[in-house]
């Protein structure tokens, strides 16, 4: 078996008067991957990743990046792994061409074309201190310096807050870059911006009260996740009426509107077979399939009918 880039098992922390930030979380990344981790505020994201990082005590569990935990691993590891926050603050009083002259002894792969290039590309200034930049450049001046490490591994903490839809673009072409290049790299981030994730990533996970309620490929989560409506036109009763592969479902007077999990045709055969209602089956996207589940679990009228998802890595 592949042993997994990014690794988690059974990772949990808990802060002061009790609060249960993390439990029992299980997390496997694969060599080459994008891996996007979702969920609402105070989900668990964030502590996650400094957890991985070694930024945290871990109070149960385990972690690994690269085969080795980063509480204890030396710099020789950590060169291979580059980090940007979302509350990252850079030196102000340097600029860019300060922090790549210092970097670049501390990185075994620093590229330093690679670091003009970006400046260049995003109009960073070169020479000004780091401290009179605007938040957005401050942020891709962050994300300059983690891409010229031509890291291993690359942690990603919200890394398009406050971006505009331009410069979004241009870091999602940024990690696709560094996924491909010769040495590869793997990536995890965490972001708000779902519909980023649906231009990049190849995995999904979905972290909500400080668990995985959902790890698998975002292929196979689109594929097998729809929305599926049914009018009973001729006054059918739907009220003992089952929908194969249901995980929420809304009845509005003759007409029951279902989010399901199907795995392959047969279940939308079976549903065919069992009644004479009209049946219309509608694609779903990411942040339409969060928001079913996350976003507002307590509307009348809803009931989930199993448990909301499933971990599936």
């Amino acid at each position: 078996m592949i042993q997994p880039v990014i690794e988690a098992r059974s990772l949990t922390k808990i802060f002061r008067e009790g609060v249960i930030a993390v439990k029992d979380l299980d997390l496997a990344v694969k060599r080459g991957a994008v891996y996007g981790l979702i969920g609402r505020n105070g989900s668990g994201k964030t502590t996650t990743l400094r957890l991985l990082l070694g930024l945290l005590r871990l109070d149960r569990g385990m972690t690994q990046i690269l085969g080795c935990n980063f509480w204890q691993d030396s710099r020789s590891v950590r060169q291979r792994v580059a980090y940007v926050s979302q509350t990252q603050r850079l030196p102000g009083d340097m600029s860019l061409e300060d922090l790549c002259r210092s970097l670049k002894y501390f990185y075994q792969n620093w590229d330093q074309a690679h670091a003009r290039n970006l400046a260049n590309r995003w109009e960073l200034p070169w020479k000004r201190p780091v401290g009179s930049f605007s938040n957005g450049e401050h942020c891709r001046a962050a994300l300059l310096l983690a891409f010229a490490t031509r890291p291993e591994v690359l942690v990603l903490d919200e890394p398009a807050a406050g971006f505009d839809p331009v410069a979004r673009r241009e870091l999602i072409n940024q990690i696709l870059d560094a996924v491909t290049q010769s040495n590869g790299c793997t990536v995890l981030l965490s972001t708000h911006i779902v519909s980023d994730l649906e231009r990049m990533a190849d995995h999904i996970g979905i972290i909500d009260h400080g668990r995985l309620a959902l790890s698998m490929p975002l292929e196979d989560l689109l594929n097998q996740t729809k929305r599926v409506q049914i009018i009973f036109e001729m006054g059918e009763s739907p009220d003992q009426f089952a929908v194969p592969g249901a995980l929420r479902t809304r009845c509005e007077g003759t007409v029951l509107n279902a989010v399901v999990r199907w795995t392959n045709g047969s279940e939308l055969e079976t549903l065919r077979a069992s009644t004479t209602a009209r049946i219309q089956v509608f694609p779903m996207g990411l942040e339409e399939i969060f928001m079913e589940f996350f976003g507002n679990r307590n509307a009348e009228g809803e009931s989930p009918t199993k448990p909301l998802f499933y971990a599936a890595c």
